[in-house]
């Protein structure tokens, strides 16, 4: 069974082009301290060697969308200024390996993305994507996508992913999805369902019907099953749902409330908090189910656990100080200690993926999403609007999603920043959002 994409090394035969070893890099995007004046980047349609029709549309028409995904994708990380459609003229396919330079330099690119699309005999398609700097006049890098007609958006992702990397030197993260819970209704009577989509807000699906509210849905490493907390029966707890079956099922069978779950690094264990005599703490229990252990005792509400990347330790919300703070412990409950000491209170955090930073929701005269280091050290807020929470880590630990509610009206919206705090912007969803989680790169 092919997989859903395949990358290739090499294209070959008339209707093909050689993959063969890029030249030496000669533009890198300073990503350093945010981009007042984003790369300019030439990105025209791709062609195809002949339009054939396909279950997705032709190869000729999808490689105008291709174009447009890539486009959208490097132009949201705010770093790439793409040209507009009236500054493109057209690339036929022989120009693909052999770009027309002087046409480029003209139009004050630094670099030029360029590609093709290819019906394949057993039915797939072939996506092809170049980089080339414009005034050194060399190829920078290639790749090529063998998918299937329904995953051609993927292949743009990945070759956005190829050009984003190439250039900045961080890893790649538009190949990925997000799940997060839709808001609709008046704002004392909402309804949540949770929701799934691409990063950049395509291939948007509902999960479940609303007749129970949702909160805080977390993927498993696998992408193939959601734990959240829904309100089944008016009983708040942890639930573990299937994204291919649509099922769900309960955690732990408690009359406890149970909320804020959130998975292991290798998927083998939830944990969550559970409310127990007037008192909140940590719990962890294999995916599978069983009995809850129990990681923290103090008095209070210990909450919104989340695992070092490596899983070896824990970072949580505590307000056994008095008020809201950042604690981390060993994944076992142990060496227990407070990394927060900022003016304010602490919530929310989750550890990047790379385990250098924790992001976090910053209490105190508003919401803002902040970033500091494991030790508590480095501390830095990030959005400065009226009420900005939830942070979620994007694949490469570069860009943070959360949610934003406007003052007064209950509504609230998906948006990034990436950790300059300068590229901020509206993640695009059908309804009001809430809750996101950004899963890992696509396999």
């Amino acid at each position: 069974m092919r997989p859903p994409i395949s990358l290739i090394g090499a294209l070959a035969g008339a209707c093909a082009l050689a993959l063969a070893a890029p030249a030496a890099a000669q533009i890198r995007v300073d990503i350093t301290g945010g981009i007042s004046q984003p790369m300019p980047i030439a990105i025209p349609v791709m062609p195809t060697p002949a339009t054939v029709s396909t279950a997705a549309g032709d190869t000729a028409g999808l490689g105008a969308q291709v174009a447009q995904v890539v486009t959208g994708d490097l132009k949201n990380s705010g770093l790439f200024s793409p040209l507009p459609a009236a500054a493109l003229k057209p690339v036929g396919f022989n120009q693909v390996t052999s770009p027309d330079y002087p046409t480029w330099t003209v139009t004050g690119a630094q670099a030029l993305v360029q590609g093709f699309v290819q019906a394949n005999g057993d039915g797939t398609l072939t996506v092809g994507c170049y980089l080339y700097d414009v005034f050194a006049q060399s190829e920078l890098t290639r790749q090529g996508f063998v998918v299937s007609p329904a995953n051609w958006r993927r292949a743009a992702h990945k070759c956005a992913d190829t050009i984003y990397t190439r250039l900045t030197g961080e890893g790649p993260y538009f190949d990925s999805k997000v799940v997060y819970v839709s808001e609709t209704g008046a704002k004392t009577r909402r309804i949540k369902r949770l929701a799934i989509m691409d990063q950049d807000g395509a291939n948007h699906r509902f999960l479940t019907n609303g007749q129970s509210i949702v909160l805080t849905p977390r993927f498993a490493p696998n992408q193939q099953t959601i734990a959240y907390m829904s309100f089944v029966n008016n009983r708040p707890r942890v639930y573990v749902y299937d994204v291919g079956s649509g099922r769900q099922r309960l955690v732990v069978d408690q009359p406890n409330m149970t909320f804020a779950p959130r998975f292991s690094p290798d998927g083998r264990f939830i944990v969550f908090s559970m409310a127990v005599n007037g008192n909140t703490d940590i719990y962890r229990v294999p995916a599978t189910g069983g009995t809850p252990q129990r990681l923290t005792t103090a008095p209070g509400i210990d909450s919104s656990a989340s695992y070092s990347p490596d899983g070896s330790r824990i970072v949580f919300e505590s307000d056994r100080s008095g008020g809201q703070q950042l604690y981390v412990m060993n994944a076992d409950g142990s060496n227990q200690n407070r990394i927060s000491f900022g003016g304010g209170r602490y919530g929310t955090p989750v550890w990047s993926p790379r385990g250098d930073l924790i992001a976090f929701t910053k209490i105190g005269g508003g919401f803002r999403i902040g970033i500091m280091a494991p030790d508590g050290s480095g501390e830095k807020t990030l959005t400065n609007a009226w009420q900005d929470e939830g942070p979620s880590w994007s694949p490469n630990g570069r860009v943070i999603m959360f949610f934003r509610t406007g003052q007064g009206s209950g509504k609230a919206d998906l948006w990034s920043v990436d950790l300059t705090g300068v590229n901020e912007r509206r993640v695009p969803t059908p309804l009001d959002g809430s809750d996101p989680a950004w899963g890992p790169l696509l396999p």
